[in-house]
């Protein structure tokens, strides 16, 4: 837990717009608690890509980022590759709260892999933990809730 903070788990799940699918869209916004709890999960349109049933009662793109903002202000902010994630929000929260899991070199130590090597979330769960994630098991999940509910 780092100090008094609140820390929260991000995982954007985005698909490919534009000519041949160059632009990223932000499609799902997922965001636990330090404890696992579920603090935010919706699909957000507009989201090429995702399944018509999904996009039922899907949150707009600019109002789901002013709740997504509002949560995170202020927060510890964990994420693999966050810079990902913040890019497609269009926001760049402060360093000294963003924690990447992708540049932690004891991460990748722990796995047995070069500590200089951009490992996947999926390669350093399987490494660590022996546990699957991120696969398509259930499409209604996204891999912070998947990696959530499979961790001991």
């Amino acid at each position: 837990h780092s100090g008094s903070k609140p820390t929260l788990a991000i995982d954007c799940e985005m698909v490919g717009a534009g000519p041949k699918g160059h632009i990223s869209q932000l499609a799902r916004c997922s965001i636990v608690s330090y404890d696992g709890d579920v603090v935010y999960d919706k699909f957000i349109s507009p989201s090429i890509g995702i399944r018509r049933s999904d996009l039922t009662g899907a949150t707009p793109y600019a109002e789901a980022r002013k709740e997504i903002l509002k949560l995170l202000m202020g927060k510890v902010v964990v994420g693999h590759a966050i810079h990902n994630d913040f890019k497609v929000l269009g926001y760049a929260h402060p360093p000294a709260l963003t924690r990447d899991t992708s540049r932690f070199p004891l991460l990748n130590q722990k796995a047995g892999f070069p500590e200089n090597q951009a490992a996947s979330l999926k390669r350093l769960t399987k490494a660590i933990f022996n546990r699957d994630i991120q696969v398509q098991r259930d499409e209604n999940q996204s891999t912070t809730l998947r990696g959530r509910r499979n961790l001991p």
